[in-house]
């Protein structure tokens, strides 16, 4: 009786298990880019998958909350068995990895845990043994095994490498004895003629052999290393790092050619040149980066260490990329080198959260996080505060700037949306709602605004006198975080925390395209000038260009 579970505690742990919930293994057929299956047993987090050999199997692991490891038949899409992944006195098992000959042999390691794994079909169990290190104390990061399974490879938290016999399970080795991989082994890979090739967490990449696991070839890339992956026999071989770079190196030159990248921070801003649809501009926390729009190909990037850049816009003339951060400094960009032009320091004390510049190129409006809108003044070789206006209570959002330059807008977090008049530096008009705006446009007619915002309300608003035309619902749930209209003003597109971007008619006031694919909150969206596509930018680092559906 004492062993019974209390009503309460049960009550306690499945109340526990709805927060956490079940989190599934997708499993993808490659070749038709279609979804076989979805396994659903973890709770929480999954750690990591391996497939076997022959690919009859696959193992996954689970995170913290669940700590069990479980083996699936790919044929039948079933779970054939599982285990808790690692002891009681030790951590969390946090890699797999499976033997390369056998299906029925695999390796778990994690925090003070290294465990060899044999899989009794007959009997649905797997049975482990736990690997012994001795005095040695490790947390693994990474594992490898070489080709005929005569040993395994651990790379540690430490900086230095475990190489165990499965057969005796013992350890055979460890090194390097100086010279710690800063940052830890975060991927290790076996190659086929002897070796191996050393990931580490600071970016090195290196080429060792046992017993010393002295570097005989190394190169630095960005960001720490998160996966290697052969091609054929490892006469070349891909290189994803934690700052989304992919690399492709050859082992023969060790040289490293960048591939593919994209933002690792929450992209904050996109932006087109004026008249052309060939690039645009995107940032995210210390980077700006141009990109070609047919090729997704990176152009250019800029990048100030340490800081976060919130908005970002061209003059017309094309010569600067002006751009917003969060010291309080508006900084301009030279867009084919990226050299710095000019700084204007101390735009705004609490940083500046939106930018946008008039089209004779003289001038800049700029807001920041206490809620002033400043006008600058911007000459050959001078740049000078001509006006700050105090109205907003708090940041300002995003501004947008009349096609004659005599007005803008500005929406800011207040629930205020401010209309300015530009020749006398004053308020024109105010507009009230229980909202926090995140985005405003002008019709192209320039008689009307639409702004959206927390409230999931897309409103039209009339710019002379401040009254609300209309209100649509422009999302089920979550704020809507970016908004643009095209050059005709017939249809605009909006994103948000839903994930969706919705192309709107603007008269008829209702949806006529929906796109999937974000994962993450949208948090701008632009459509190109010549309405050719649309790109939308997310908070998880996603640029996405979508085919603007209506002919132009």
């Amino acid at each position: 009786m004492d062993n019974e579970i209390s009503p309460e505690a049960r009550v306690a742990e499945l109340e526990l298990d709805a927060v956490i919930g079940f989190n599934d293994i997708i499993l993808w057929d490659y070749k038709k880019r279609e979804l076989i299956a979805r396994l659903s047993l973890h709770k929480g987090k999954i750690e990591a998958l391996a497939f076997s050999p022959n690919d009859l199997y696959l193992v996954s692991l689970g995170g913290p909350d669940d700590g069990s490891v479980v083996v699936w038949s790919v044929v039948k899409r079933d779970a054939i068995c599982g285990s808790t992944a690692a002891g009681l006195n030790v951590g969390n098992a946090t890699t797999v990895i499976f033997s390369k000959c056998r299906d029925e042999m695999f390796v778990t390691a994690g925090n003070g845990t290294i465990r060899v794994w044999e899989l009794d079909l007959p009997n649905r169990k797997i049975r482990p043994t736990e690997c012994q290190t001795g005095q040695m104390k490790r947390i693994v990061m990474s594992i490898g095994v070489t080709n005929d399974d005569s040993f395994f490879y651990l790379g540690t938290t430490t900086g230095d490498i475990l190489k165990m016999n499965p057969r005796t399970k013992l350890l055979a080795e460890t090194g390097p004895v100086k010279d710690k991989l800063s940052l830890g082994v975060s991927a290790i890979r076996c190659l086929k003629m002897g070796g191996l090739l050393v990931g580490s967490g600071a970016g090195l990449l290196i080429f060792c052999k046992s017993p010393n696991y002295k570097p005989i070839k190394k190169i630095q890339l960005q960001g720490g290393i998160t996966s290697i992956t052969l091609r054929g026999e490892g006469h070349q071989f891909f290189v994803g790092t934690e700052e989304s770079h992919i690399y492709r190196v050859n082992f023969t030159d060790f040289k490293e050619t960048l591939i593919a990248t994209c933002h690792f921070e929450p992209v904050q801003d996109i932006v087109f040149p004026f008249g052309t649809a060939e690039l645009f501009a995107t940032c995210a926390k210390k980077d700006i980066r141009v990109w070609h729009t047919l090729s997704n190909r990176e152009l250019l990037r800029i990048t100030v260490p340490n800081m976060t850049c919130h908005g970002i816009d061209f003059m017309r003339d094309g010569k600067s990329i002006i751009s917003a951060w969060n010291d309080g400094k508006i900084r301009a960009f030279a867009p084919e080198t990226g050299r710095l032009m000019y700084v204007i320091n101390s735009a705004h004390r609490i940083g500046v959260t939106a930018i946008a510049t008039t089209s004779d190129c003289k001038r800049i409006i700029s807001g920041g996080g206490e809620g002033e809108v400043r006008v600058w003044q911007i000459g050959c070789q001078s740049q000078k505060l001509e006006e700050a206006l105090k109205e907003h209570k708090s940041s300002v959002s995003c501004v947008r700037v009349k096609k004659n330059n005599e007005e803008c807008v500005t929406a800011s977090t207040d629930g205020t949306c401010i209309v300015w008049d530009l020749v006398r530096l004053r308020r024109n008009q105010m507009i009230l709602a229980n909202t926090l705006f995140q985005c405003v446009c002008y019709h192209p007619e320039e008689f009307q605004i639409i702004t959206s915002g927390t409230d999931r309300k897309i409103a039209y608003w009339e710019v002379f006198d401040g009254t609300v035309i209309r209100e649509l619902e422009g999302s089920l749930s979550g704020s809507i975080n970016g908004m643009d209209i095209t050059q005709e003003g017939v249809h605009f597109v909006t994103g948000g925390n839903d994930h969706l971007v919705k192309v709107w008619d603007y008269n008829e006031g209702e949806v006529t395209h929906v796109g999937v694919g974000h994962s993450g909150n949208i948090t701008r969206v632009r459509i190109s000038p010549g309405n050719q596509y649309i790109v939308s930018v997310s908070a998880d680092g996603a640029i996405l260009r979508w085919k603007y559906p209506y002919a132009s």
